[in-house]
């Protein structure tokens, strides 16, 4: 691993302009990074990217680096760009163990964050570094959000989210309440009325987006964001059929075929998949298969009925009538993206949400109630990590700046 890592960093241009970090959500100081790793400076680089991202370790395994940093390297123009994705992993690995105390001293006021993914868990990050005192409010009884329940353990470890608590939570002295919901027994306002400054909620997209089509409440279908929270639990059979083809279906069809499913075929609607090359290619090779122009028009029994679609240059879609065919299965999962299920919005008072359950902010993450933020997916909708990080670490200064003009600090 190490000879792999320091060879491609020797492969590093060092660009003056470096397209790399201009593709990077994030803006990670790729070139800086990799410098210093030639330098044998492996702490230096580490702490540099820890700072700049508190999800280091899980970006280097999860990122679309195909379109983002690696995606944007010179090198790849004409022959193999700098995998940053595998120098992120090991210098991140690496110097995580070394990771001590570094809790701030105490500025005296309190940050209720609600859910623990990506977002959640950059805002509670960035906020403890400044001195708050930090509580995260999380659903179930392990901090993650999408990051456990949502991306496979051959993905994305759970050991890694593990370390992450122990490194930057506990040791930062961030609080996790395990298994609650706010607004349920606990509401919003009883967060302010117990002293909290500030709120942040990152509650995620949860509720799956639904076909619409007849037999999609049978017995032998499932959507993809309840499969991949506990995929063991299901008997899915043999033959499996995936409505969609992103990045999600690509989890499910890996995870089913890891699971006992011999033939897992992708559906997707249009004459391409929506997932990254690398998660197709990953796919194939695992024995996924895919089918194409094809738009789910009922589910039966033993199977679903697909119609062809033609698909025209300027990208609109139309179905052909009378060709309605039967593709036989054992279970079907629907994997089309998710929205989140709005029960704060819809419980708080001066929170606006969209029709489909986003959360409406201004530019800097304030809800329409004072002292509200959010971030991440339950505003932006399914969107990558490095994506909810990068807005999340705005939001959380916008938090900064918002209590130290409230306490006049």
């Amino acid at each position: 691993m190490a000879y792999h890592v320091l060879d491609e960093a020797e492969k590093c241009l060092e660009c003056k302009n470096p397209s790399c970090r201009k593709g990077c959500p994030i803006n990670t100081p790729i070139p800086t990074v990799i410098k210093l790793l030639k330098e044998n400076k492996l702490d230096e680089a580490g702490k540099i990217l820890f700072e700049n991202n508190p999800l280091t370790t899980i970006c280097s395994l999860v990122c679309n680096h195909e379109k983002q940093c690696e995606g944007n390297c010179v090198l790849g123009r004409k022959g193999s760009p700098v995998h940053f994705s595998a120098i992120e992993s090991y210098i991140s690995s690496a110097y995580a163990p070394k990771i001590k105390n570094e809790k701030s001293e105490n500025n005296g006021s309190k940050i209720a964050i609600v859910g623990s993914g990506p977002a959640g868990l950059t805002i509670a990050i960035v906020l403890a570094r400044y001195g708050y005192q930090v509580t995260i409010f999380e659903g179930r009884d392990r901090i993650g959000g999408v990051l456990r329940y949502g991306i496979p353990e051959f993905r994305l470890p759970k050991k890694v989210i593990d370390d992450l608590q122990y490194r930057h939570l506990e040791l930062n002295g961030i609080k996790i309440r395990p298994n609650i919901r706010i607004g349920d027994a606990i509401g919003v306002d009883d967060l302010f009325r117990d002293g909290y400054k500030a709120i942040f909620l990152g509650t995620g997209a949860w509720k799956p987006r639904a076909l619409h089509i007849k037999g999609e409440t049978l017995g032998h279908v499932h959507f993809a964001i309840n499969y991949l929270n506990n995929p063991s639990v299901y008997k899915l059979g043999e033959n499996v059929v995936i409505i969609g083809a992103g990045n999600a279906a690509m989890d499910v069809a890996r995870t089913a075929i890891r699971n006992g499913s011999r033939h897992v075929t992708c559906f997707s609607l249009e004459q391409k998949v929506a997932a990254s090359d690398y998660e197709f290619r990953y796919a194939t090779l695992e024995g996924v298969k895919f089918r194409y122009n094809l738009k789910p028009v009922e589910i039966v029994d033993d199977g679903v009925i697909f119609r062809q679609v033609t698909e025209y240059e300027d990208g609109t879609l139309e179905e052909v009538e009378g060709s309605d065919k039967f593709y036989p299965c054992d279970s079907v999962i629907i994997a089309i993206s998710q929205k989140p299920r709005n029960s704060i919005a819809s419980k708080t008072e001066g929170l606006e949400a969209t029709k489909n359950g986003l959360m409406v902010i201004d530019e800097f993450g304030h809800t329409g109630r004072d002292g509200i933020f959010a971030a991440g997916d339950v505003v932006h909708g399914a969107r990558t990590v490095v994506e909810a990080v990068a807005h999340s670490k705005m939001v959380a200064e916008s938090m900064h700046r918002y209590v130290q003009e409230l306490t006049g600090k």
